[in-house]
């Protein structure tokens, strides 16, 4: 139902860069990870949520949940922008 009440329509968007630097790995730790973690379909087959963690050596970002897919500090941000405190 309308009210006539306009509803402001914006998008806006963030990069949030994320580095990963991996340990030094031989072919059979990373035949057996990929059997064990099946890790497919996230970024770089490395599932740091899982068992992916012991592959990585470093991570280097201001927002470590970008690394899992959804940048939440970032997201805070752009919602407190818009007027809808995460809290």
């Amino acid at each position: 139902m309308n009210v006539g009440r306009r509803v402001a329509r914006k998008a806006d968007s963030r990069v949030v860069p994320c580095r990963v630097m991996f340990r030094t790995l031989d072919e059979r730790r990373i035949e057996a990870y990929l059997r064990r973690e099946q890790p497919y379909d996230c970024s770089a087959s490395a599932k740091a949520e899982g068992l992916g963690i012991a592959l990585i050596e470093r991570i280097e970002t201001h927002d470590p949940t970008s690394l899992i897919g959804l940048p939440l500090i970032a997201l805070c941000e752009l919602l407190e922008r818009a007027g809808l405190p995460a809290v």
